[in-house]
């Protein structure tokens, strides 16, 4: 089950944040209540969203895996409130889906590499156990 729900909860994460980043223009303290309130209904289904998706796509190509998910922001981003950004009313929505694929690609890689060191220093351990 924990396999299953880490990944959905990271979309949610990865969505969330970048929508409340870029509604404050990266800003931080300007953050209010509206806008945690605001983002976390972007991440709930920007991430569900991506997470259904993902699931009929099979894949576990990282770079497909933030584009779903930076497409389902930009989308859910754009519905959920006005876009302040620019001079187009698509262009806050944007840059959020953009963050969302960029933080989501990062992480995904940061996880990935995490886990080979981990394992490279478990089998390396076993190794040295196996010789004495």
């Amino acid at each position: 089950m924990k396999k299953r729900l880490t990944p959905y909860l990271e979309n949610i994460a990865e969505s969330g944040a970048a929508c409340l980043v870029t509604m404050v223009q990266g800003n931080v303290l300007l953050l209010a209540v509206t806008h945690w309130v605001t983002a976390a209904q972007t991440g709930i289904l920007a991430g569900t969203a991506a997470a259904t998706a993902i699931a009929l796509a099979k894949t576990e190509n990282r770079l497909i895996l933030a584009g779903i998910l930076g497409l389902t922001t930009a989308v859910v981003d754009y519905f959920v409130h006005p876009g302040m950004i620019g001079e187009s009313e698509y262009t806050e929505a944007i840059v959020t889906g953009l963050g969302a694929a960029v933080l989501s690609y990062l992480v995904g890689t940061v996880i990935a590499a995490f886990r080979a060191r981990s394992l490279r220093t478990a089998s390396s351990a076993g190794e040295t156990a196996a010789g004495d």
